[in-house]
């Protein structure tokens, strides 16, 4: 064989080899598809073309109907929340006395996770404790992590704990509700070094574009330098938290981004969409596949 023609049948190997890992995509359902019932919000994410979907209240779906369907529809249920909700009263991290309060609904969302055939669990700090400072509310909630290692490890089940905006003054997704301004968790850098001070394998970091933008932008070199410790990614514009290119955010440079680390869990799709739903999936897609 000539040198030519070997070095023409090897070139696609190389490129091959060197292509950046393929991330996955979902799609929050209630913020995509409202007003439609479960079963019809997972049949549009199989529809748009994505691979996984994820959804907030477990507690009022049934597990045996969404897995036949996820099956059917060859999905992926990819995360389900733990500790119900930013301000999860009772079963925040910030606080010892609820240390009991959130191992015990740790334990249920991993039960859960289980019937619902999932392996991420997001997990809320909820608001800071009045008058008391941060440090032993950090504290607080690096030992609750570790305390909840014990619980969610032995199922294989990742805790992805979220930061979350406390600049907003209106919650897109929720906007008669509380814009979460009482938070704790609202940086990423202490959110990173919370997982390391954990230091479990099933504790990662819910990057979410949207919240991060608001507080610090940067994102590109925050996922760069700290994807090690990322197992989950939302999507949404600023302001407004609008599907990706009607905002500040440069999203087909973010997704390269993401892409050239490697990074092979999800990336999820949480915004309100400025019109038809269907139409800015399909463009979402494109952009971050970069086709």
């Amino acid at each position: 064989m000539l040198r030519r023609d070997l070095l023409r049948l090897s070139a696609p190997l190389v490129l091959g080899q060197r292509k950046p890992a393929g991330f996955k995509l979902s799609v929050r359902v209630e913020a995509l598809f409202p007003g439609l019932p479960l079963d019809a919000q997972i049949e549009k994410v199989a529809e748009a073309g994505y691979q996984g979907f994820e959804f907030g209240d477990w507690r009022a779906a049934d597990s045996n109907r969404i897995v036949k369907l996820k099956r059917k529809l060859e999905l992926e249920c990819v995360c389900l929340v733990g500790n119900i909700g930013v301000n999860p009263k009772g079963m925040g991290l910030c606080d010892p006395a609820e240390r009991e309060g959130f191992l015990a609904e740790m334990r249920a969302s991993t039960e859960a996770a289980r019937r619902f055939e999932s392996r991420r669990l997001v997990v809320l700090s909820g608001f800071k404790v009045p008058g008391r400072p941060r440090a032993p509310q950090h504290d607080s909630i690096v030992e609750g992590l570790k305390r909840a290692h014990d619980v969610v490890s032995p199922h294989g089940v990742t805790m992805i704990v979220e930061v979350v905006n406390t600049l907003a003054p209106v919650e897109p997704l929720n906007p008669r509700g509380n814009n979460h301004a009482d938070y704790y968790l609202d940086r990423t850098a202490e959110a990173f070094e919370i997982v390391r001070e954990t230091g479990s394998p099933f504790v990662k970091i819910l990057y979410d574009t949207y919240h991060s933008q608001i507080m610090e932008g940067n994102l590109i070199e925050t996922i760069r330098k700290n994807i090690a410790h990322i197992g989950h990614i939302h999507v949404g514009d600023v302001p407004g938290r609008h599907e990706p290119g009607t905002g500040e955010i440069n999203f087909p440079s973010v997704f390269r981004a993401i892409r050239e680390t490697g990074y092979s869990d999800f990336v999820a799709m949480e915004y309100v969409p400025s019109r038809d739903a269907m139409t800015t999936l399909k463009e979402t897609r494109a952009m971050a596949l970069g086709v």
